[in-house]
Order: C-alpha cells, then sequence, then structure tokens
C-alpha cells in the first residue's frame, strides 16, 4: 500500500506541475523558482518511493515465471532500449520547437511518435512480467502511467503552443506502436546507426547490470 500511494504522489505531482500548476507557478515564482520547485517534490516524491519500494513486505508472485516469460521481456527491453537511443536525436516532441521535424517519420519515429515514452512503458511491462511481486507491479504500473498518460498530454500541450507544426507531425505518425504503419502514413525502416547499435549497448550494458546490483541474471545474461 505505501508503495502505491508514494507512486501515485510521484506521478500525480509530475502530472500537476507539468499541466495545470506550471503556468501560475511560473508566473509567481519564474522560471528559476518554478525548477526549484519542480525537482525538490520530484526528489523528495523518487526517494520516498524508493524508501517504500526497498521496506515493501515480501509477497507471492501472482505468477510463475520460466524461461519463456524472461525471454519475452528480455526481447520487449530490447525493442524498448532501441526505442530510447533512437528518441535522443532529432525526437520533436523534446522540449523546444518543433521546427526541425522531419518531412518523413523514420525510423523509431516511423512506429511511434513517442519512442522514448513507449520505451518507458515497456520497461514497466517487461518487469511485471518477470518479477509479479505487488510492490513491483504498483511501481511499474505507475511508471507506465506516467509515460503513456504523459505522452497523451504533451501532445495536448503541443497542439495547444505550436498547433500547425505539432498537427502536421502528428499527420506523420502515431500515437499507438504501428499505427502510422498500418494506416500508411509512415514506412518501416530507416533506422540510424545510433539507434539499434546504441540500443544493443545499452540493452546488453542495463541487463548485465542486475547481476552486480540486484543479484539477478537478467537479459541474455540468464543464459550465458
Amino acid at each position: 500500500m505505501m508503495v502505491a500511494v508514494a507512486a501515485g504522489s510521484f506521478v500525480g505531482t509530475h502530472f500537476l506541475l507539468s499541466h495545470p500548476l506550471r503556468a501560475p507557478l511560473l508566473k509567481a515564482l519564474g522560471n528559476g523558482g518554478f525548477m526549484v520547485v519542480y525537482s525538490l517534490v520530484a526528489v523528495a516524491t523518487i526517494g520516498w518511493m524508493a524508501h517504500a519500494y526497498k521496506s515493501a513486505p515480501a509477497t507471492a508472485p501472482l505468477w510463475e515465471v520460466g524461461d519463456g516469460l524472461w525471454a519475452l521481456a528480455t526481447l520487449v527491453m530490447l525493442v524498448a532500449s532501441i526505442l530510447l537511443m533512437g528518441s535522443l536525436i532529432g525526437n520533436p516532441a523534446l522540449p523546444g520547437p518543433v521546427a526541425d521535424a522531419p518531412a518523413q517519420a523514420r525510423g523509431v519515429f516511423a512506429i511511434t511518435r513517442h519512442p522514448m515514452m513507449w520505451a518507458m512503458a515497456l520497461w514497466g511491462v517487461a518487469h511485471i512480467l518477470v518479477f509479479p511481486v505487488a510492490a513491483n507491479i504498483c511501481l511499474a504500473l505507475a511508471i507506465i502511467v506516467l509515460a503513456l498518460v504523459g505522452a497523451a498530454l504533451q501532445d495536448k500541450k503541443k497542439e495547444r503552443l505550436q498547433a500547425e507544426r505539432w498537427r502536421a507531425w502528428e499527420s506523420r505518425t502515431g500515437f499507438w506502436p504501428f499505427a502510422a504503419i498500418a494506416a500508411g502514413k509512415a514506412r518501416f525502416g530507416g533506422f540510424r546507426p545510433h539507434d539499434w547499435a546504441g540500443g544493443l549497448a545499452i540493452w546488453l550494458l542495463a541487463s548485465w547490470g542486475h547481476i552486480p546490483g540486484a543479484g539477478v541474471a537478467a537479459g541474455i545474461w540468464r543464459w550465458f
């Protein structure tokens, strides 16, 4: 319960400060003051969530986790890693103007308009699959909600602030993975070297990090 409350506070305060409270706080505190408040709230709620997670009592897993689920989660995390690395360069959804939005969605952006957010959501899905205990499910669901609801709210915000440019980008992309490809608005392919090479590297390194960090062999390291 404490993990759920802490996770809900983390997600809720993020949405409040990013949307309805942003304008009045910016007016009252200025950009610098707002960033201080935002950072303090984020650090406090993340710290609370981490402490609650670490202190949560052990519970039985909701289902048995075998090699099949581990293999599925490993593939999901590879896709998430490629989406994440591809989202770091040339992403119109990042803060700032949409002036550099490409004429055609390619690579990770052909898959989804929000590759970074979907990478976070897929991280949550993968971790629920292989560690289905109450505390972990609460934390992972919070990340999934933060990512996907945050992406939808980001669309609304961009439509309001940069209507013409963002709507043009929306017309060439899709919110849901592969929706734009299925609708014929984008074509699969056009991945840049840093998309797949960087994604592969972070996938290998992050999954290996579970061994010293959590004492659990994750990803392909379970079999090698």
